[in-house]
């Protein structure tokens, strides 16, 4: 299969809508990461999501709509708070989890009674989903576990042969996926941090929760049960106050002869010996939009990535230092 990347424009758009009608999928941009589209009607559509990506059949898929789309058609909304959230905060980074009406294959969510339903921001998201007029299964558009694409030519690299159209709207701004928050109960709960904090969330309507999984329990939305994100090199995490044995981490990892570099906030990159540091910024909009560009160049230039987590971990912060914990896992 040819894969190709196109500008958004209504031939591209009407390609991209004779793939999803048939069955297929495209990628297209988000406000996020780029994300994997079907039709989320058809299991044959949201089953070709899953095989494209070697995604692991019980991790949930968020639905994409466009701002004026009746969630009526695919929620029961019988929350008053939910209004309140989607009043603030859509569109934009933030995916609710509501009742599900059943109108959406039941593959999208796993067998689950919910389902994940998201308005993106990005003009081209809007232009694509306003265009094909159909509830969106969408993943991240990626190889399942390796670090998220937020350019076309990121999905490009995992996904070329695969998918026969990316939808090029430029660089994701936001740089990490959304927020995933259940808005089923008496106050809203976030599943997944990103990129509108629970700070945000209890702001607009006096209250938020942080859900923790339990051991065994069915995963309840993306990016909570495997390893996610992950750069195609060896990945060595220290906490933000152990720079000195990250910087020891770097030496012997350079004297055994390979190339090894250091992902770190611009406050640690002095620690560092001048040209190793692979830098994520100086404040949490600039680590978020750097996290998963800086992951993928690392797996470019280095053997091994030795990462130093950021100081601050509230705010917007808390998804980032999710998704790092998320990429260095277990190493």
């Amino acid at each position: 299969m040819e894969t190709r990347i196109r500008p958004i424009g209504e031939d591209s758009l009407a390609e991209a809508k004779a793939v999803l009608e048939g069955g297929g999928v495209v990628a297209f941009p988000t406000e996020t990461v780029y994300g994997l589209g079907g039709d989320a009607r058809r299991d044959d559509a949201v089953r070709a999501i899953y095989a494209v990506k070697g995604r692991p059949a019980d991790n949930p898929l968020i639905v994409h709509v466009h701002k004026d789309y009746d969630l009526g058609r695919l929620v029961f909304d019988d929350r008053p708070y939910a209004a309140k959230l989607r009043e603030r905060f859509l569109p934009g980074p933030l995916t609710m989890v509501y009742s599900s009406r059943g109108a959406v294959s039941g593959v999208v969510s796993c067998g689950l009674q919910t389902l994940a339903v998201r308005v993106p921001a990005h003009p081209g998201a809007q232009r694509f989903l306003r265009y094909t007029d159909m509830p969106v299964a969408a993943p991240s558009a990626n190889v399942s576990k390796h670090v998220s694409p937020v350019t076309a030519e990121h999905v490009f690299a995992d996904l070329n042969g695969r998918i026969p159209l990316i939808l090029d709207g430029g660089a994701c701004e936001g740089g990490i996926e959304s927020t995933v928050c259940d808005v089923t109960g008496e106050i809203p709960v976030i599943l997944r941090e990103g990129l509108v904090s629970r700070e945000q969330i209890a702001e607009t309507v006096g209250d938020c929760g942080l859900y923790v999984p339990k051991a065994g329990e069915q995963v309840r939305s993306p990016g909570m049960k495997y390893k996610h994100y992950a750069p195609a090199c060896k990945t060595y995490l220290f906490e933000a106050d152990r720079t000195a044995e990250a910087a020891e981490k770097l030496r012997q990892l350079r004297a055994a002869g390979l190339r090894a570099c250091v992902l770190c906030e611009s406050a640690a990159a002095p620690c560092f010996p001048a040209g190793s540091v692979l830098d994520l910024g100086k404040t949490p909009a600039e680590m978020a939009a750097n996290l998963y560009i800086l992951l993928r160049r690392a797996e470019t230039v280095a053997d091994a990535l030795v990462a130093v987590r950021p100081k601050e971990e509230d705010g917007i912060m808390a998804g980032v230092q999710n998704r790092l914990g998320k990429a260095c896992a277990g190493e």
